[in-house]
Formats: structure tokens, sequence, C-alpha cells
């Protein structure tokens, strides 16, 4: 038995909790049990001076009852330690408690045939907030005993998965309560169910024989036989991948390996390329393609290395050992020579575009980026149009200094008002580049209200089209002249009915059918979206979606306020100097019976099965439905994605990302290979997809209805437990999928409400429907901090060379306390949550302030100050930013609790777990799922 703690205040007894893994400590006095004991905060709830001496501690106060603690009766905790069978405690010390109360009720674990320990009255563990110097203690999840034999029993053991002699590994299921359960949020960065091959489905060992998530992900990592079980099981079959993505230090990641001899050895029948999972016959001299079986030769210089001119190590191959490999493609892979970057800038110069300093900022951040820009063979070209009542045409005459405009008037017959210089490149036309940048706003000083958008993109298409490229479209009102006119239509009388959704589809179909036009000549746009008023999101979306472009909105921008210049200037800065894919097209190959059936993302498709992007920016997302045609009768599938694209160095590429998965009849062993994260990267394209096909009523109710179906299937095929029950069950690797859901249904895009902008909910849907996983999960489900107690590491660099980031917590308020200092972050919005009694110690800290009376909520800069405390701060919203895939910069938002209802408001949106307007919590979320799945 190990050592209880010492030093015990008189009248207390402490005892292990093997469950959560610490001492509760008991009041003999009162039989009230408390799982700290209580100890002086790190920053006083009471205010007190300023002073750098530190504050004389309290006395211990005596321990009282909260809202939100429970106290267990020494009798039942007794009772617990002699029949829980646990074992004896490793000897610890105590934790000191921090601010704040804060309940963990650990996961509930529910299987057929163990009634007697869910009817076991148990104390579920509580822990608070780690105090400053602390760590935080979390209850650790006990499985259930006999959960193999009671599977094995229900005959869901051994039918699927790895063959190892005569039976097959198959992935564990713990079956979860979710009622009553306060969700784990660290399991969003657990990684995906692994797809259990067998020991030889590989020609190599190698680890990276299967892609990282962040690559390509499938919704199941144990593939259905046929069609009627994936019916029967209502999990989705989808692929969720970012082909392009960032590759980036902060995270370890490894460059995708390049084969450089030119060697690409094809299955001659479906053109699958060789991969990890194929076989080598007739001594080698062949090879069996993994997808369609057929025999393939072995091409002469497979195992010839070229450039040393000697044999090669065939197994050491990159093809055969990385699932991600990336092929320089020979002449045979190009229709044209490859063409070179081409930039061609749509400025909008109209009266609200220069008052707001939006062009100032734009010229001055393409100045600056001029270097940036992929240019390493010096062939980029660049063509910059301004825009207000008239186009303004740039003429930039290789080697001078000087630069000129032509003014074309007649905005219904777009013509060209000269052959040459109004696309020029950027190297020999660079002295005349820079001298228009800078002084590109004073050039519109004149009021001009008005803008012919759509004729300047016209412009711009005749410019760029015989080559390709890409058009970078910044504007700050809705086009009012020319082509492509709109008008404000944001009726206020619309939101919250069902005819909403015919704000979030396209006004015109002028701007669907220019973008399909651009995507025939490999032309993409990016739209930049200023204004303080509508602007009509939802049509000028059309062209990034439709030629693989990105839309980018700031509302209210003001580059006045720093945050808005450098927010702007920051992401505008990233996209121009972007390494960029061009002319790519993508297509997906599987084993046969396997069928590409939907696509979601922002492409062209231009046949059944391949994809056409102009431009492949980096870190976008793309969701692809699959169907099995016919019977699947191998153990092993394989699904393989390929990018043929240039990139903006002028190399024919081709970037090969391979995945395979074992073969499954049992619904079981799919439940049990589920990725949460995959299914609510599908269900976000779906519902997205059925908000503009539908109502926005219809795609909230689809999120439920697939949630409610999937836990049916699970609830009457997996646990064999029919009929109407207090419990929801779900496997455990798919715990987190209904909060997740919930957090769908209460985002900005998806909400209900009548004070949502359709111009914030059609970008909300634009990202939703583009953002990779690392970055769409916190969109949905925001992460949470506690700072004014966080541990002391928290904020530096730890032992292993990252930055230690504080615990996350639940998204719900009770967590806020009125002295505390919370960090809320979504991945385009951060906020710094500060109780209206924090102390000025701590604003003293952290904004430099006297008190929080002095501190203005809003748009903020925190200030680097000479103290430990306020450069953690710091570190946390930098290693944050940095932690998000993608352009985008987060804007910080101070919120003070007793001040801007609006701003307020907002914030405490993110904490999806409480109440919000007429949607309910988390907790009337799962009661209403439960009463679905009830019901069937």
């Amino acid at each position: 038995m190990s050592s209880e703690p010492l030093n015990l205040p008189q009248g207390w007894e402490a005892r292990w909790d093997a469950q959560s893994s610490a001492y509760i400590y008991i009041d003999q006095s009162t039989g009230q049990a408390q799982w700290e004991l209580p100890t002086q905060p790190s920053y006083p709830t009471s205010h007190h001076s300023t002073s750098s001496s530190a504050p004389a501690p309290a006395p211990a106060p005596a321990p009282v009852s909260r809202p939100g603690r429970r106290h267990y009766p020494t009798a039942q905790i007794q009772q617990m330690y002699a029949g829980g069978g646990y074992d004896q405690p490793p000897p610890v010390q105590p934790l000191a408690p921090g601010y704040g109360d804060q309940t963990h009720v650990a996961p509930q674990f529910f299987t057929p045939g163990m009634a007697d320990v869910q009817q076991a009255q148990i104390p579920q563990g509580q822990f608070q907030q780690p105090a400053y110097g602390q760590q935080p203690a979390y209850p650790q999840e006990k499985g259930v005993d006999q959960m193999t034999n009671q599977f094995q029993n229900m005959q869901m053991g051994y039918r699927a998965g790895a063959t190892y002699g005569d039976q097959k590994q198959l992935h564990s299921i713990q079956t979860v309560n979710l009622i009553g359960m306060q969700p784990d949020v660290r399991g969003l960065d657990s990684p995906p169910p692994a797809a259990l091959l067998a020991p030889n489905a590989a020609v190599t060992q190698s680890p990276h024989i299967q892609p990282d998530p962040s690559y390509q992900r499938c919704t199941l990592a144990a593939m259905p036989t046929t069609q009627s079980l994936l019916n029967k099981s209502k999990l989705p079959l989808a692929l969720v991948l970012a082909p392009y993505r960032s590759v980036r230090e902060v995270d370890d990641d490894m460059p995708v390996p390049v084969v450089e001899d030119s060697v690409i050895a094809r299955c001659r029948r479906c053109r699958a390329y060789i991969n990890p999972f194929v076989t080598f016959i007739e001594g080698g001299n062949r090879w069996k393609c993994c997808m369609c079986g057929l025999s393939n030769e072995v091409p002469q210089l497979f195992d010839w290395d070229q450039r040393e001119n000697k044999p090669a190590d065939r197994w050491g191959r990159k093809e055969l050992n990385h699932a991600v490999v990336e092929y320089i493609a020979p002449t045979e892979y190009m229709v044209r020579p490859p063409q070179p970057p081409v930039y061609a800038f749509v400025i909008d110069v109209s009266q609200s575009a220069v008052q707001s300093g939006m062009v100032a900022t734009a010229a001055r951040t393409i100045l600056e980026n001029l270097d940036n820009l992929p240019n390493a063979d010096k062939r980029t070209k660049i063509a910059i149009i301004a825009v207000s009542t008239s186009l303004h045409f740039m003429s930039l005459p290789p080697g001078s200094t000087e630069a000129s405009m032509l003014v074309v008037s007649d905005l219904t017959d777009v013509f060209l008002p000269k052959p040459v210089d109004l696309l020029v490149n950027l190297t020999e036309s660079r002295p005349a580049i820079e001298t228009l940048l800078g002084r590109l706003s004073d050039m519109f000083q004149e009021p001009q209200v008005g803008n012919a958008l759509g004729s300047a993109l016209q412009a711009a298409h005749q410019l760029i089209g015989k080559i390709g490229g890409k058009i970078i479209a910044l504007t700050s009102c809705l086009p009012s002249l020319g082509e492509g006119a709109l008008k404000a239509r944001d009726d206020p009388k619309l939101l919250g009915t069902s005819k909403e959704s015919s704000l979030l589809n396209a006004a015109s179909s002028w701007y669907k059918t220019f973008a399909i036009e651009c995507s025939k000549q490999q032309v993409a746009v990016d739209m930049f979206l200023f204004s303080a008023s509508y602007t009509d999101v939802a049509t000028l979306s059309c062209l990034p979606r439709y030629t693989a472009g990105q839309t980018y909105l700031y509302p209210g921008f003001n580059a006045s306020r720093s945050e808005d210049a450098i927010k702007f200037a920051t992401e505008f800065g990233r996209v121009l100097s972007m390494p960029i894919g061009l002319e790519a097209v993508i297509r997906v190959r599987a084993t046969r019976g396997i069928r590409l059936a939907a696509f979601h993302g922002n492409f062209f498709i231009r046949s059944t099965d391949l994809l056409a992007l102009p431009v492949v920016p980096m870190d976008q997302n793309y969701v692809i439905e699959l169907q099995l045609e016919d019977d699947v009768k191998a153990t092993t599938v394989v699904i393989q994605t390929a990018v043929l694209h240039t990139t903006c160095f002028g190399e024919r590429r081709i970037r090969v990302i391979t995945q395979a998965m074992p073969t499954t009849d049992s619904i079981a062993e799919m439940y049990g290979s589920a990725d949460q994260i995959a299914i609510a990267s599908y269900l976000v394209s779906k519902s997205v997809e059925k908000s503009m096909t539908s109502s926005l009523d219809d795609a909230r109710n689809l999120i439920i209805n697939k949630l409610s179906d999937m836990l049916t299937v699970f609830k009457n095929q997996v646990t064999s437990s029919a009929g109407a029950s207090a419990q929801l069950a779900v496997p455990d690797n798919l715990k987190l999928l209904p909060l997740l859901m919930c957090g769908l249904v209460k985002h900005v895009g998806l909400r209900e409400g009548v004070s949502i902008p359709p111009d914030l909910r059609s970008y909300a849907q634009a990202l939703l429907t583009t953002l990779p996983c690392q970055s769409l999960i916190p969109y949905i489900h925001p992460i949470f901090y506690s700072l004014h107690n966080m541990s002391p590491d928290a904020g530096t660099v730890g032992p292993d060379g990252h930055m230690v980031l504080p615990p996350a917590l639940n998204l719900t308020s009770e967590r806020l306390e009125r002295h505390g200092l919370f960090f809320i972050e979504d991945g385009q919005n951060m906020f710094l949550w500060v109780g209206h009694e924090a102390v000025p110690r701590l604003i003293q800290d952290v904004f430099d302030l006297p008190s929080y009376a002095e501190l203005t909520g809003g748009k903020y800069t925190l200030p680097v100050l000479d103290n430990p405390f306020n450069q953690r701060v710091n570190n946390i919203v930098a290693k944050t930013r940095e932690l998000r895939r993608g352009v985008y910069r987060q804007h910080l938002y101070v919120v003070k609790s007793d001040a801007e209802p609006a701003l307020r408001s907002w914030a405490l949106s993110c904490l999806i777990e409480d109440r919000m307007d007429k949607m309910g919590s988390y907790a009337q979320f799962l009661t209403q799922v439960k009463n679905k799945v009830s019901r069937v």
C-alpha cells in the first residue's frame, strides 16, 4: 500500500481513486468528499495593489458546496473501494487546486450483458483546473472487463481484418454511453483507426506505406464487401483529401519524395501507378496490379540508377516505400510546354475602395511580395487592371521606368486597348511595375461611385486566356455596372424562413458561366471582398468554386485600423507567394467494384471521374463519395489519387497518393474502423450542399438524421440492444462525432436565427467546404484554454522542442470565471475573454493597463511586455496561429465579460455545449438524437 499524502489537515482522510489516478479527500466530520485540499490560487479573486511584492496568503477556506461541484458520502466511496477491485495506488503527490471548480465526468462504457456494471452507483471523478505551476490530472478511462469474450460470443470477432494464421485482426470496440458523459475534447487530436492490413500486404516494411491523414483519409478503415452491407450500416463511404497540402517544419512534416528518373510504372489496363501494395511475380520481371490484377512488365530502368550509371536496389525505390510520391513527368504527359505562372490583378478603385485604404494596402503588399512571387525561371507574367465606372489598363513597357494608363469606357463589348505591354514579364518590366504600385492609390482620388467588376474580369480573361493562370480580383462594393451587374437582395424578411436558402445561391448565372469558360482556359479566380455593406458573396464565390480558387472576406475593412491592414496584407502576401500547381487534373482510381459517386470542393468536373483545377492551391480540401457497384472479392482494396500538374517552377509532375485497407463483411468491424474526423468532413459538405438545394432546416435535419441512423444501426446490430433505452451507445472511436455535429448545427454557416447576414453565412459555407481537416475541426469545434491558472510550462518550449499549450477545456460557459482570463479560437478568429473581477495585477501583466476599467474591448494587438506571463500568452497566440494550415491570420478580439453585448454574444457562440438562442445545449442535442434512436 502506497503512503498517503503528508501534512493532511486535522479531520481529513485521503483515499486513492484508481479511476482518476488521484486522491479523494474526505472530511470525517461531515462525510463529504472532494478532490483537492483548498489552497491559495495563482491570481487572487479580490482586488489588491499592483505592487511587485506577492500578496499575503489568505487562510485556507473550509470546504463549501458550490454550483457544479458534487460531494459524495463517505460510505459510498468506501463501498466503491471495497468492491471495485482496484489496484494499489502508486505513490503520488496531491495536486494543489487552481482557480475554478471544473467537473470532469469519466466516460461510461456500456456493452451488452453489463447492466450490473451500469447499475453500480460509482461516483464520477472530478478535477479542478490545475493551479499555476501544476500539471492537469485527468481521470483515466477504464475499460469493461470481458469485452473480448462478449464480442466473440456475439460472433463479432475474427470475421474481417488482416489475416494472422487462420485468424483476422479486428479493431477493438469499446462502447460508450454518451448520456451524462462530459466529452473529452482531447480526443479530437487522436489519429484515425488504422487499416489492419496483413503483414505481407506491402512489398516493403516501410513505415510510410500509408498516407498521413492530412493528405488523404477514408471514412472507413475497413471496406465493406457489398453495397447492401454499406447501406445496412448507414455509415458514409467517402474519401477526404488535401493532396497539395503545405509542408511545415512546425509539424515535423516530411517533404514529398520525388522520383526524378522519369521511370513511371503504370498498369496497362487500369492505369494505376506502381505502389507498395503490388505483387512482383515471375522472378521479379513482372508486377501484378493491386487494383485490377493485370500482370505488367517491370520497366527496364526500374532497377537502374541513371545518375550513378549502375544497378540500383529495387526495394529502395521511393514509390515502393512511400504512400505519397511525386514523379517528374516526361514529355508524353504534356499537351503543351509548361506554362509560366501568370497573375492578373483586377483592383476596384471606386470611392469606397480608395477611402477604406484597400487600394493602398493591396498595392503595397504586391510591391513588397514581388520577390516572393514564384519566378525561379524568370518567366512569371503580370497584368494590372483597375476598375470603377471604367476599365483602366496599365501599360508596363519592358525596360521602362514609367507606366501609362489606358481607359476603356465601353463595358458591354470589352476589348484590349493595345496588343502588347498589358501582360508583361515580371523581371523585364520590374521598374515600371514598381513605379505604378507606388502611386496606384494616388491616381484615383476623384470620387467614382460604381464598379464594373464583371467587365474587368472579361478583360483579364482575354489577357491571359491563351496561357492560363490566376485572376486575383479585389473589390469593395457590389458590381453595379456592365457584365454581371448585381443588385442588393439581402432582404431581412427572408432571414430565418424557408426562402433564406435563395440568398445562399447565385443571383445571376453569368458568374457560373464565366467561371466554366475560365476553367476551360486554365484560368482560376481568387476573390478578395471588402465591404461594410452587402457584397453578395453567394454570387461572387461562384468564380472560385468552379475554377479551384478561394474566396476571402474582410467585412468592414478599414486600413486605418492596424489589425485590419495586417490581416489582409498577411493573407494576401501568402496567396501571392504560394507555390501553386497549374493546369491540373485529379483522378481517383480504386480496386475493381468501387466507383466514384459524387464530388465536393472547388473544381470543375470535366468528365465522370476527372476533376479540372486550373490552379491547385495549398491546403484546400476535397471530398469524394464512393459506391460499390460490384461485390468486392479482394481481401485488400487500394484507392489511389493522382494529381497531374505543372509546378510554378516549370516542371510537369504527378503527385500520387495510395491508400490500402482490408475488406470486411462485418458491420461491427466497419464501426470499429470508422474515422470520426473524415465522417464529420463528409457531413459538412453534404449539409452545405443541402442548404443550397433545399433549406437550412433540411440541412440541420440531415445532420441529425444521418447521426441518428448510424447510432441506431450500432445499437441494434452491434450492441444487440434493440428497443427503448436510457443510454446512447456509440463506439469509442466515434464518441466525439455527436459533439462535432452539435457544433456544425450551431455553426454560423447553418445556424438557426434571423440575425446572420447572408454574406457571413455564404462565406462560412465557402470555408466549410474548402478547409482541410486540421483547420475544419477547430472551425466547428473551437479550442478553449484557461490562461490565468495555466501550468508554468504552458507557453514555453518543452523538452521536445515544441511549444507547450494549456489543456483544452470543454466548450461551456460553466468553465468561465469572473476573475479569469480565457482564450477561444476557431481558426478564423481569436477571443481573449476577461472576467470583470480580474485583478489589476493580471490586467497589468497582460495588457499593460492599471485596471479592468481601463481595458477596451474589440480588435486588439497584445503588447509585448517584459514579464513571463505576458510572453507566455503572446507565445500561445502566436503558436495557435502557426498551427493552422492555410493562409488565414486570425483577428484577436478582447471580450470584456460585462460589456459589448454583440461581441460578447459572438464569443459565447463558440461555446457550443451551451444553449444558443433557440438551439439547445449539447445534452439536449444528445437527447434529441437518443429519442430518434429509441423510436426506431
